[in-house]
């Protein structure tokens, strides 16, 4: 691929990244320290081209070192670009990178948080308004300090409940808002 059609490939994708992280979980409050960092420019995105799980799962393992050698950074949100569209794929990569991430002596330091435009809770049906909690414009994995976990805990007593308010909120909205929404992100 052309270096050129590649950059513009990869500022699409993080535009729109940007654009769903802004609108819908910033904008919605689905994470309430998400505003911070990203006004701060500190969140980093990268943007990962092709289908390979191998060098997606070593993709992951270079952006945790880059969290390690740069605590100016938050957090990356890695963008599947191409490949990964399939939900089920997806969660298969994802049990990679986790696998990975534990394999790698980063279990307690890193976390990972995943969003995919077909995401669906394991207890809820595919249809549920929930899913739009955890649906993005592309597939994609957040990277996260545990120390930041940490801090927001003890900042935010009511952190364990964030989870099952954004299902609500999502609920309350419906479906037919989040299709909406998404798809103006994606035009």
């Amino acid at each position: 691929m052309d270096n050129e059609v590649q950059t513009l490939e990869h500022a699409t994708a993080i535009a729109r990244v940007r654009q769903w992280l802004q609108e819908v979980v910033i904008g919605h409050n689905f994470c309430p320290f998400a505003k911070r960092e990203f006004d701060a420019g500190r969140v980093r995105y990268q943007v990962f081209d092709g289908r390979k799980s191998k060098r997606a799962i070593a993709t992951v393992l270079d952006e945790l070192r880059f969290l390690d050698e740069h605590e100016e950074i938050e957090t990356t949100l890695l963008i599947f670009a191409d490949g990964w569209r399939d939900f089920y794929d997806y969660l298969a990569l994802l049990d990679e990178a986790q696998q990975a991430l534990e394999d790698g002596g980063y279990e307690g330091v890193y976390q990972l948080a995943s969003f995919h435009p077909d995401y669906v809770f394991a207890d809820e049906a595919v249809d549920d308004a929930s899913n739009y909690s955890n649906r993005s414009p592309l597939p994609l994995l957040h990277l996260l300090r545990e120390s930041s976990i940490a801090r927001a805990i003890v900042s935010d007593p009511n952190v364990e409940q964030i989870p099952e308010r954004n299902k609500q909120l999502a609920r309350a909205k419906g479906a037919a808002f989040w299709q909406s929404l998404l798809a103006k992100i994606d035009s």
